[in-house]
């Protein structure tokens, strides 16, 4: 495993993060979920990233007993905050009752005293930024929380948080976007504006749900039991993907992998890794044999002409526009 800085912080994390959404507490058992964590584990993975929302509050739960008796400074520990955790008015958003209650919540779920990330889960329109930032700045402080990140941010949004930030001296250190050859929105202004602020990315779905493994043939159906089928499962994400003209130069990704020695999803991680700005890869399992899969694109360097080949073959299909940056 090969480790990065998160952002321009001191914080060390594995450049391939294990994450549990649409898995624990939904999609897999949890004896299989655990299966995935220690196998994680015992392939280098120290960072861990969830969130309150997954699996209704459950995926919190599940990794917490999945990393009872690991030693908690040999790990990084991510969760996020936003999304609506119950019924009543404020048990969502990011207002400051909201913020802390839920990380409250979290560490418990978590079996936990703090952190090392607590994130934004994506921006709230209805709450001055600076009731958001100053709770967070209070987490910080009482050492619930390490640092402070922000997930599909767009580019103004962090500008504004960071500049809060300086002033409440409190460290936000990274975004959580989707990033995959195919969704490149972040390229054109949240990577320079995470730069400039000193933010990295930890970024999710490198192999686009699914659609860069391969698996998925032009013309066919997509194979029973595959994330494309099932509905609980991302089918709603991943369809955008499944249509012949995205397909097929997916296709012609193929004979770059094999010359490499890798697999399809080995290569789509590794080629998220190249840009300088990204901390992070998460990746996701239903099964440990796919993260010891997924791991190995740790460490990997491609070189310039591959990364040519890849936008030649895959970069007309890309999704690029800025303006598609996850906003409520």
């Amino acid at each position: 495993m090969e480790f990065r800085r998160l952002g321009h912080s001191g914080l060390n994390i594995s450049e391939i993060a294990y994450g549990n959404w649409l898995t624990h507490g939904s999609q897999v058992e949890e004896e299989q979920a655990q299966a995935c964590v220690l196998t994680a584990l015992d392939e280098g993975i120290t960072t861990f990233d969830t969130a309150d929302v997954y699996a209704a509050t459950r995926a919190e739960a599940v990794l917490g007993r999945a990393l009872s008796g690991v030693r908690r400074e040999s790990i990084e520990l991510f969760t996020k905050v936003y999304f609506p955790t119950g019924q009543g008015p404020n048990d969502r958003g990011l207002g400051r009752k909201h913020i802390m209650e839920s990380c409250e919540a979290s560490l418990r779920r978590l079996q936990t005293d703090y952190v090392d990330l607590y994130q934004a889960h994506r921006f709230d329109r209805t709450v001055p930024l600076e009731e958001t930032m100053t709770a967070f700045a209070d987490l910080v402080r009482q050492g619930k929380a390490l640092y402070i990140g922000v997930s599909e941010w767009n580019a103004e949004q962090i500008s504004r948080a960071a500049e809060l930030a300086r002033e409440l001296r409190v460290p936000l250190v990274s975004n959580q976007p989707q990033y995959s050859m195919l969704w490149r929105v972040i390229e054109s202004q949240v990577i320079p504006t995470s730069q400039r602020e000193g933010l990295g990315q930890i970024v999710w779905s490198p192999i686009a749900q699914g659609a860069l493994t391969g698996k998925y043939l032009p013309g066919q159906e997509a194979p029973a039991g595959s994330r494309a089928t099932d509905e609980a499962g991302g089918a709603n994400m991943i369809s955008r993907w499944m249509r012949d003209e995205v397909l097929e130069p997916v296709q012609q990704l193929k004979p770059i992998a094999e010359d490499l020695g890798l697999s399809m999803a080995q290569l789509a991680v590794a080629w998220v890794l190249q840009n300088s700005n990204v901390s992070a890869a998460i990746i996701g399992a239903s099964r440990p044999e796919q993260v010891t899969d997924n791991v190995r694109a740790a460490g990997v360097k491609l070189d310039q002409d591959v990364l040519d080949k890849i936008d030649e073959i895959i970069g007309h299909v890309a999704e690029t526009d800025p303006r598609h940056t996850t906003t409520p």
